[in-house]
């Protein structure tokens, strides 16, 4: 069967199974990677779930430690009040007259360690809270601001899983990846931002009923003291640390690699040990705010490693995807017909994982498919570029094409009581003027400072 046949036939089953089945995304991604075993002639049938299996383990072994950590960190900061601290750090710094600034921010920076979807549940008590106070207005535009700060570096700073296996798959420095993801999270948010004021503006959609507290309630959230928080530099240090060993690596390796210094950060430098570290500190926070036991915490981390488990499986299955469909000689064909239609890799990437984000929803899974699909292409004809910029087009591109079939859209249509339409005249479309503003960023900075040195 021709790889392009493939191709299609992969994608519909993953859609079918996920969107119309509602079939667990590791089941149907799995079922989907050893189809395309079968279908493709150049995987001997003995060796389908052989190769499947191998690809699967691949991607476990490169990110499943990093995310399991990072998981820690996130249920750590919402248990211990950390999250919520440096949520109202940013409204105080910022003003509350620019609250909808500091839900940037705030989305912004736990964006990192936490998933969009959790980030968005943390945060949108406090958007409505703050609306209440406005006499319920502004209330899209905080919610929106809360979407253009979390959706931005989830799909671009590492250690979420995307950006954290497209790093591996294409070979680019994790340290790099952050440093760079940061830089183009930053105007993608601020587009975001840009287009939530005008949306807001037009639709004049006052604060309504939504499921968790009542708008009554709200009032409790805004008045919590915020002398039961931890402080605010102990509450961001797991966020920041990770961040600066793993930064410092970076650095230290582009300086001298044979250094003393560089050894010592090829250590704590290394995602896998920052982010344990990190969780460590968390744990520390945890246990020292709320005093909690040995069993208490025992709780806590079997919890987030619960929530982790999920995360990992269908993250190493859409790896398995990607995988499978390079095994199959899709990205060959891709990489022929690129140059028949004159794309460069940085278009093909953000287009072909805007089709991907369409057909099936995750972001996660379209990054990492992507990614496979296009590091042989990048292996076989080096870029003028560093291929980071090739990890933010796709990052980029996943974030195109959000509607029905994507669990961010039914949490922000849920969580604020909007409807369908609404949700996707705000949400969807904030998420691909980001996305779009990224590709455009990337692709300057591609130009400008290829980092190829």
């Amino acid at each position: 069967m021709p790889p392009v046949a493939i191709l299609v036939i992969a994608v519909l089953v993953v859609v079918v199974l996920i969107v119309r089945l509602r079939m667990h995304a590791f089941v149907a991604l799995i079922a989907a990677s050893a189809l395309i075993g079968l279908l493709s002639d150049k995987v001997p049938i003995s060796d389908v779930m052989k190769e499947t299996a191998q690809r699967f383990g691949t991607v476990v072994g490169n990110i499943g430690i990093a995310i399991a950590m990072a998981t820690i960190v996130g249920e750590c900061l919402m248990q211990s009040g950390a999250a919520d601290k440096i949520v109202r750090r940013f409204v105080a710094w910022i003003g509350e007259k620019r609250s909808s600034l500091s839900l940037i921010a705030s989305g912004y920076v736990l964006g990192v360690p936490v998933f969009f979807d959790t980030v968005f549940y943390l945060l949108v008590p406090l958007a409505r809270a703050m609306s209440v106070r406005m006499g319920g207005a502004r209330y899209v535009l905080l919610a929106l601001s809360i979407s253009a700060g979390g959706a931005a570096t989830h799909v671009f700073v590492p250690p979420t899983p995307g950006p954290l296996v497209m790093a591996s798959t294409l070979g680019v420095d994790v340290g790099l990846v952050i440093l760079v993801g940061l830089a183009v999270a930053m105007p993608a948010s601020l587009a975001g931002w840009l287009y939530a004021n005008w949306i807001d503006r037009k639709l004049g959609i006052e604060i309504r009923e939504a499921p968790g507290l009542s708008l009554a309630e709200m009032h409790d959230v805004a008045a919590k003291p915020e002398s039961e928080l931890p402080g605010f530099w102990v509450s961001i240090t797991p966020i920041l640390l990770p961040v600066l060993l793993i930064s410092s690596n970076t650095i230290a390796n582009t300086l001298d690699k044979q250094s003393a210094f560089a050894r010592v950060t090829s250590l704590l430098g290394d995602p896998n040990f920052s982010l344990m570290f990190s969780a460590a500190v968390s744990l520390w926070i945890l246990a020292s705010h709320k005093r909690l036991s040995f069993r208490d915490l025992g709780r806590t981390v079997e919890t987030a490693i619960g929530s982790a488990g999920s995360i990992i499986l269908i993250t190493a299955a859409g790896g398995a995807f990607g995988g499978m469909l390079v095994k199959a000689g899709i990205g060959d064909t891709l990489s022929a017909m690129a140059k028949s239609f004159g794309l460069t890799p940085l278009l093909l990437g953000f287009l072909l994982a805007a089709l991907f984000k369409l057909a099936q929803g995750s972001s996660t899974v379209a990054m990492i498919t992507v990614s496979a699909l296009l590091a042989e292409m990048i292996i076989a004809a080096p870029l003028p570029y560093n291929p980071v910029y090739l990890v933010m087009a796709i990052g980029a591109g996943s974030l195109v094409g959000q509607w029905m079939n994507d669990s961010g859209f039914w949490v922000f249509r849920t969580m604020t009581g909007l409807t369908e339409i609404e949700t996707l005249r705000t949400k969807s479309t904030t998420i691909a003027i980001m996305g779009t503003t990224a590709m455009i960023v990337a692709y300057i900075g591609s130009v400008l400072f290829p980092l190829n040195g």
